[in-house]
């Protein structure tokens, strides 16, 4: 199954290391983070587990639940969580989804033949309140995620939710928007009171505070 920005993400059923769940019930109003690893008991995994509980409070400051997938059972999880805790230095809370039919990788196209056929590669999932997903990226197995990234892109989508905005190369926090090509000059001057700069007819930048 090929899913693509804008569709619903697939509801599921799974065990965690903290007990059973059900995907779309478990969101509820929040966005996702949803991230696949190929196997507990690895190293880039291990760093990147670590690096998410790390930012727990970066993600509930955006509204963001983190959600793991490893092809591993939960009982496997519990056991690799306290390895994870321990070299990097953290404490992890959030779930892992127990995967080891393959069921959900499969279903979210997390299975990439060339890379393995019982693992799943470094699949990311940005999911909106709706379900709606608004963000894919795929990492291969050697390369671990960059999280200012996947931080910068949740604060993007947010960003544009909110004020119909868009965002130019390399945009972060406080920098200045473009205003989209489709809302005209007389519709701007409404949403953006406080001007902007047109550079070109199809390129006009704002700041947003």
């Amino acid at each position: 199954m090929t899913l693509h920005i804008g569709d619903i993400a697939p509801d599921f059923q799974t065990e965690t290391q903290n007990g059973p769940i059900s995907f779309h019930e478990w969101a509820g109003d929040s966005w996702v983070f949803f991230f696949s690893h190929p196997a507990d008991f690895t190293p880039v995994c291990t760093t990147e587990m670590g690096r998410t509980a790390q930012l727990a409070g970066e993600f509930a400051k955006r509204n963001t639940k983190p959600l793991g997938l490893s092809t591993d059972t939960a009982e496997e999880h519990l056991k690799w969580i306290a390895d994870v805790n321990e070299t990097q230095h953290t404490d992890l809370q959030f779930p892992i989804l127990a995967d080891a039919d393959l069921s959900i990788a499969r279903m979210y196209d997390m299975i990439h033949p060339e890379q393995s056929e019982t693992a799943a590669v470094r699949s990311v999932f940005i999911i909106d309140p709706a379900k709606r997903i608004r963000l894919t990226m795929t990492y291969p197995m050697s390369v671990g995620r960059n999280f200012d990234e996947i931080l910068r892109v949740i604060d993007a989508l947010q960003m544009s939710d909110k004020h119909r905005i868009a965002t130019p190369a390399d945009w972060a926090v406080g920098k200045d928007v473009i205003i989209p090509p489709s809302i005209k000059d007389e519709e701007a001057k409404m949403l953006f009171p406080q001007g902007w700069t047109t550079l070109k007819p199809y390129l006009r930048t704002t700041s947003i505070k």
